[in-house]
C-alpha cells in the first residue's frame, strides 16, 4: 500500500478536492483486563483529495475526534474519555456510481483526556497508531456518507501500579457525511 501511495503521490494529479467532515464514533478497548462497553463520541474536521485518474485517490484528513469506553472494573463502572487530533491518511479506490473503498493508516495525539476520580497521572498515551479501512459513497455534486472502522496498531494505556492491565487498544467505528468541493 506504501509503494502504490508513493508512486501516486509522485504522479500529477489530475483532479484536486477540498471538504468539511463529520460524523459519529462508536469507540471502545480491545484488549487488556478490562471490560468495556462501547461508548458514542464524535468526529469533525477537513480533508483534501488528491485524485489520479478516475479509480485512485489520496485523502488526508484532519478530524478532532472523541474516544474512550464505558469501563468496569472492581465492580465499578466508569466513563473514561480521550480526545485526539488525527492525521489519517486514506488511499480510495473508487468504482462506477460514486462508491469507493479505502484504506490506510491513522495518526493520533491526545489532546485531552476526561478520567472520573482522576487517580492517574495519565490514562492513555500521547500517540495512537491505528489502521482504516472503509466504504461509502459520495454523489458528483460532492456530497457524502462513509463508514469506516478503525483498529488500533499502538498500545493505548500509559500507566502502571492498578487493577486494570495497560495493554489495550483503540477500536473506532466512524461514521460520516462529508461535502467535498472540486
Amino acid at each position: 500500500m506504501l509503494l502504490i501511495a508513493c508512486a501516486a503521490a509522485g504522479a500529477r494529479a489530475q483532479s484536486f478536492g477540498l471538504g468539511a467532515k463529520g460524523g459519529m464514533n462508536i469507540s471502545g478497548y480491545a484488549g487488556g483486563n478490562m471490560q468495556s462497553k462501547a461508548l458514542v463520541g464524535y468526529h469533525l474536521g477537513g480533508m483534501l483529495s488528491f485524485g489520479f485518474g478516475r479509480v485512485l485517490s489520496l485523502q488526508p484528513e484532519v478530524l478532532f475526534s472523541t474516544q474512550g469506553a464505558k469501563v468496569t472494573t472492581n465492580g465499578k463502572s466508569e466513563t473514561l474519555r480521550t480526545q485526539y487530533i488525527t492525521l489519517p491518511v486514506m488511499l480510495k479506490l473508487k468504482a462506477s456510481g460514486g462508491f469507493y473503498l479505502e484504506i490506510g493508516p491513522q495518526f493520533g495525539y491526545r489532546s485531552s483526556e476526561r478520567i472520573p476520580e482522576q487517580s492517574f497521572s495519565s490514562f492513555t498515551r500521547n500517540l495512537d497508531l491505528s489502521a482504516g479501512m472503509g466504504m461509502g459513497y459520495q454523489s458528483g455534486a460532492g456530497f457524502g456518507f462513509g463508514a469506516r472502522y478503525l483498529a488500533g496498531l499502538s498500545k493505548a494505556g500509559d500507566f502502571s501500579g492498578r487493577d486494570i492491565s495497560p495493554d489495550f487498544k483503540n477500536s473506532v467505528i466512524q461514521l460520516s457525511l462529508f461535502w467535498m468541493f472540486h
